[in-house]
This record gives structure tokens, sequence and C-alpha cells, in this order.
């Protein structure tokens, strides 16, 4: 894995953590927005994620192959799936589906890790990067959920 990627990486959680941020601010008319631009952008990410899995499964000699390509086309559905949740129901169902689909994505890689299908180094990354998405999501739909703000 290039070294450059933990710092793409970390540049890369500063929109989920200016979001959610701005999720569960005080005004309501720019928290909704911010929310729905969490959604979209976790969304991205998590199909993003699942492009890394489709790119594995396209090298030559890959163990696993059509495993790995539906390891890399899942987290686009769900992706997909919170997306049309978002407008069609509610936000709160999106950020719960992508939490689900954070959670099923991270775990997937780390049980490949461990038969040696994914650098190690690889799945550590994702773990921070999730987690930190995670914690992000969470906050939003828990704070949301009671109708707390937070003022900065």
């Amino acid at each position: 894995m290039p070294t450059i990627a933990i710092p793409l990486s970390l540049l890369g959680l500063v929109p989920f953590i200016f979001f959610a941020c701005g999720a569960v601010g005080p005004v309501a008319e720019s928290a909704a927005r911010m929310e729905a631009a969490l959604i979209d952008y976790a969304a991205l990410i998590l199909a993003f994620a699942g492009g890394v899995h489709w790119g594995l499964a396209l090298l030559p000699g890959a163990a696993r192959s059509s495993l790995r390509v539906a390891a890399g086309v899942l987290p686009l559905i769900v992706a997909w799936v919170a997306l049309v949740l978002a407008q069609m129901i509610a936000p709160w169902v999106a950020l719960a589906v992508l939490i689900i689909g954070y959670l099923g994505t991270v775990l997937t890689e780390h049980r490949a890790a461990g038969r040696s299908l994914i650098p190690a180094r690889y799945v550590w990354l994702r773990w921070g990067f999730s987690f930190v998405a995670l914690v992000m999501m969470g906050m939003v739909l828990i704070l949301r959920g009671v109708g707390q703000t937070i003022v900065f």
C-alpha cells in the first residue's frame, strides 16, 4: 500500500467530520442540508471501498475472483439503496443503512485479510477510517433522532 494512502485517507475524513458537525447544528434548514451532504458523501465513499475489491478481482491469478467481484458490487448497491431511502423514506433510515454497510464492508475486509486476500496494512487503514465515519454517522443518527443540536 502506498504511503500516500494514509494522508489521503485522513483528508477523506474531513467531509465526514464537517458534514456531521453541521448536521447537528442549531439551524434546522442548514442542518438538513448538511445531513443530506453527509449521506451523499458516505454513499460515495462506501461505493469507492467496494471498488477496491473489484480491482483486486481483476488481477491476473486473483483468488476467489467471483466472490471478490460480489464484494466489490455489494457496497455500491447498499450505497444506492441508502440514497434512495434518504429521498423516499427518511434520512435517518439512510444513515442506518450506511452504518450497516460500513460495518459489513470493514468486517468482510478484516476476514479477507485473515485469509491473505487483502494486505493487513490496508485493513488497519480501513478500520481507522471506518471507525471515524461510523462515529460521525452514529452521532448524527442519535442526536438528530432525539432532537439535540450542538453549537460550535
